[in-house]
C-alpha cells in the first residue's frame, strides 16, 4: 500500500519566482507528508535563491538547460526516488486533502496515471482549459476534455465529481507511477512543450496501462502563465505536436486519418485568416513543415510502439462541435 510519503511532487520552474511566491505555499500547506521538489530549468531570475531563502526544506533540482516541459521533467525525475510522481505546474493552487483521493485510487485500482479535477483559478466556478475533468481524443488526433471542448468551458456543477477511466491526463497536474514513466522512457523531448503528456498517455494506453480521473480531488490552474493562448508559438507547438502524436500512435488507418486531419488543419488556418490573425495561420503552416521534416524520425518511433485498434469515444470532435453544435461532453 502506498503512503503519502511515497508521493514526490515535482514542480518545473523557469524564471517563475512570482508564481512560486504565489502558489508554492498552498502546496507546502496541503501536501502533508509528500516530498516536494522544484526542478529548475536553468532560470536566469532569482528563483533558486528565493527557494533557498524561503523554502529551505524543498529539494531543488538544477537542470543544466531549459529543455522545456519534456526534457525538463525527464532530466529532473532521474533524481527522484519516490514511487508515485506528481508533475505539478508552478501556477497551480492545490486544496486541502487533495492528495488523499489520488492515493486511495492508486491503492485500490489498477490506475497507472491519474488526474484530479482542474478548475480555473481566475474563474473558480468553471473548468480550466488544460485538462478540465479528464482528456479524450478523436480519431483525427484532436484532444478534448470533459468540461472543455475547444474553447467552450463548462461551469462546475459537480457533474464530474466521479472517478472514471480517461484517455489522457493533463500535464498541469499529472500523477504517474515512476516505474510506468520509466517503462515509457519518459516524455518525447522533441515536443519541447505542449501535448507531450497526451503522447505519453497514448503510448501508455497502447501498452495497456490505465489512466483515471478522480473528481474528488481539486486544484485550480491559472493556465497560460508560461505561454499565453494569444502567442502564436503555442499554436505552432499544439498543431505540430498533435500531428507528431497522431502519426506515432494511431492504428493501421494512419493514412486516411492523416489525410482528413490535413484538410481540417487547412480549414483552421483559413479561419484564422478570416479572423485577421495571420500569425496563427503562419503558425499552422510552420507546424506542418516541421512535421514533414520529422517524418523519418516519427516513422522510426511508430515502428517501436504497440498499436491498439480503438481509442476514441467520438469519431470527430470537430464535426460534433462546429457542425452539430455540441458544446459539452
Amino acid at each position: 500500500m502506498y503512503q503519502l510519503s511515497d508521493i514526490a511532487i515535482v514542480i518545473l520552474n523557469w524564471n517563475g519566482k512570482t508564481l512560486l511566491e504565489q502558489f508554492l505555499p498552498s502546496v507546502v500547506n496541503y501536501s502533508e507528508s509528500a516530498k516536494i521538489y522544484v526542478a529548475d530549468n536553468a532560470s536566469t531570475d532569482n528563483s533558486v535563491a528565493f527557494l533557498y531563502d524561503h523554502f529551505p526544506d524543498i529539494k531543488v533540482i538544477k537542470n543544466t538547460e531549459n529543455g522545456g516541459y519534456a526534457k525538463g521533467y525527464n532530466d529532473a525525475l532521474k533524481h527522484v526516488s519516490e514511487p508515485l510522481l506528481c508533475l505539478l505546474n508552478s501556477d497551480i493552487e492545490v486544496t486541502e486533502h487533495w492528495l488523499q483521493p489520488i492515493l486511495e485510487e492508486f491503492n485500490t485500482s489498477d490506475a497507472a496515471i491519474i488526474q484530479p479535477k482542474i478548475l480555473d483559478f481566475k474563474k473558480k466556478t468553471h473548468f480550466e482549459y488544460a485538462g478540465a475533468a479528464g482528456g479524450f481524443i478523436d480519431k483525427y488526433g484532436y484532444p478534448y476534455c470533459r468540461g472543455r471542448i475547444f474553447d467552450s468551458l463548462e461551469e462546475d456543477k459537480n457533474q464530474y465529481n466521479d472517478t472514471r477511466a480517461i484517455f489522457w491526463a493533463s500535464g498541469a497536474c499529472f500523477f504517474i507511477k515512476k516505474d510506468v514513466f520509466e517503462t515509457l522512457n519518459g516524455f518525447d523531448e522533441s515536443y519541447f512543450a505542449h501535448m507531450e503528456e497526451i503522447d505519453l498517455c497514448w503510448r501508455a494506453f497502447n501498452l495497456n496501462f490505465k489512466a483515471k480521473y478522480v473528481g474528488t480531488s481539486t486544484v485550480f490552474h491559472v493556465g497560460g502563465a508560461t505561454l499565453s493562448n494569444t502567442n502564436s508559438k503555442k499554436t505552432y507547438l499544439n498543431f505540430r505536436n498533435s500531428l507528431y502524436t497522431l502519426f506515432k500512435n494511431t492504428d493501421k488507418n494512419l493514412v486516411s486519418r492523416l489525410f482528413v486531419r490535413m484538410l481540417l488543419d487547412g480549414i483552421a488556418g483559413i479561419r484564422f485568416l478570416i479572423r485577421l490573425q495571420p500569425s496563427f495561420f503562419l503558425a499552422i503552416i510552420r507546424a506542418h513543415f516541421s512535421f514533414y521534416a520529422s517524418l523519418r524520425r516519427l516513422l522510426n518511433a511508430r515502428k517501436q510502439i504497440s498499436k491498439q485498434k480503438h481509442y476514441f469515444e467520438r469519431p470527430s470532435i470537430v464535426w460534433s462541435y462546429f457542425i452539430k453544435g455540441q458544446k459539452t461532453f
